[in-house]
């Protein structure tokens, strides 16, 4: 193998790998992480189990584990390899428990590399599409069908909305449809999933290999970007960003909020991420949101084909239940617990009861910092840049203090990163503005009055 491969990737992919024992035909074989054993079933495990068969013919299983820090058995000393024999097929089997003689049963890229659970739910067909996410889907959709060696029409595709409009949906719809035509290498990771891949990485000693790995996939789908956190981890996603946008493989990411907005980025991946395909999922309009219930309870029917729900209660929550798909799923689910439970129909006055938690008051409208610096700027006729800057005259000092003051009562932004959006300020800095703020409008009602209006005017 280390002939065949190079010392390089030998050593990545087989330095720290042990012989733990051989007994009636099954090698067994361990590595420190679950990443290695993950990558070497997927890419190699058929190789090493024909190197194998080739020294003794007896072995026709090869299992590999993950060792823990526990004492482990002597190992054996394998004997000396020939020169490596070709796979029969060209294919590598990805299973524990191989056995070279019978069917292999398919692992995608995504499962061998440790990718985020999908769920099988979260498909193109069951994606319902309304006026709000008509662009999001059909891109999505572009990804999805595209083929190894096509032009990329966008890269990155960047994806953002509020909790539960469909942006994991879309996602986990487009890794499915990728994997299913098995011409590219997909991939679906959470930004968790990447920190603890990156971190695991680090401390086996396989950072190496983790990046080969990563940088190797055809459509990187990254969801929930807002959770990355790290600088070392933030700097290695931003590396392979870069690699794999620069090599013409697709990237598809989702995010809670625009790239301008995520303040704990480094600002070359928010200019990267800016620079490709930025859609936002808006809110579920009532047509919507009323044929997501539709696509629910014929779900629901297929197990109970009893339930069913009136038009006027469909009607009802429909209009009544606003905030995002979840609480419509959450509906359904309270709808057929009481139909099964109770055995009593459906009705109007049941869905009032039981909906009574999920009618919340309309979201009040997101404000974003740059609105906030644009309209004080307006308001008190400086420059963004005035704001920005570390001018410290009187007509400066007072509008950057309201700026400050705004971003902290009308955004959920901490104050290092409300300091860091003005000019790379410290957090003490802010939480002076504030305070000087406060004490101004307690103390002068004009004043109070046009902080007043500028919050009103952010807000509408």
């Amino acid at each position: 193998m280390r002939t065949e491969l190079g010392e390089d990737v030998f050593s990545s992919w087989f330095g720290r790998m042990e012989l733990e024992a051989v007994e009636k035909g099954l090698v067994r074989l361990s590595v420190p992480t679950r990443f290695l054993r993950n990558w070497i079933q997927s890419h190699y495990s058929e190789k090493v189990l024909l190197k194998w068969q080739s020294e003794e013919p007896d072995v026709t299983r090869l299992e590999l584990s993950v060792r823990s820090s526990t004492i482990r058995l002597p190992t054996a000393k394998p004997k000396t390899l020939e020169p490596p024999l070709p796979a029969r097929d060209g294919r590598e089997a990805p299973l524990e428990g191989l056995n070279a003689r019978a069917s292999i049963p398919f692992m995608s890229v995504h499962e061998a590399l440790g990718g985020s659970p999908l769920d099988p739910r979260l498909a193109f067909e069951t994606f319902i599409v309304g006026r709000s996410n008509t662009l999001a889907h059909a891109a999505a959709k572009q990804v999805a069908t595209s083929r190894r060696g096509e032009p990329l029409m966008f890269n990155p595709l960047y994806i953002h909305a509020a909790v539960g409009l469909g942006k994991t949906h879309l996602l986990q719809a487009i890794t499915w449809a990728g994997n299913g035509a098995g011409d590219r290498k997909m991939l679906y990771l959470t930004a968790e999933r990447f920190m603890y891949g990156f971190v695991s990485a680090l401390r086996s000693q396989t950072t190496l290999a983790f990046k080969e790995a990563v940088r190797a996939i055809d459509v990187l789908v990254i969801d929930d970007l807002q959770f990355l956190q790290g600088r070392s981890t933030q700097a290695e996603f931003c590396h392979t960003l870069n690699t794999l946008i620069d090599a013409g493989r697709q990237v598809v990411i989702a995010s809670d909020r625009p790239p301008a907005d995520l303040e704990s980025l480094d600002d070359r991946v928010r200019s990267r991420l800016a620079g490709g395909l930025v859609v936002e999922i808006g809110s579920l309009g009532e047509e919507l949101r009323l044929e997501i219930l539709k696509s629910r309870i014929g779900a629901a029917r297929a197990h109970h084909p009893g339930f069913e729900v009136p038009q006027p209660v469909l009607a009802f929550i429909a209009k009544s239940v606003t905030h995002n798909g979840r609480d419509l799923e959450g509906a359904v689910n309270r709808l057929l617990a009481h139909s099964k439970l109770s055995g009593q129909p459906v009705t109007i006055e049941m869905a009032e009861r039981e909906m009574r938690d999920l009618i919340r008051p309309a979201e009040p409208k997101r404000v974003r910092i740059e609105d906030i610096q644009r309209i004080v700027a307006r308001q008190y006729n400086v420059s963004r840049a005035d704001l920005l800057s570390s001018r410290r005259t009187a007509n400066v000092v007072r509008p950057r203090q309201v700026a400050m003051y705004l971003a902290k009562v009308l955004t959920l932004r901490s104050l290092p990163e409300i300091g860091r959006r003005f000019g790379g300020r410290d957090h003490t800095t802010v939480l002076h503005a504030v305070r000087k703020i406060e004490n101004l409008a307690g103390n002068d009602s004009a004043f109070a009055e046009e902080i007043e209006a500028l919050k009103r005017q952010l807000q509408d």
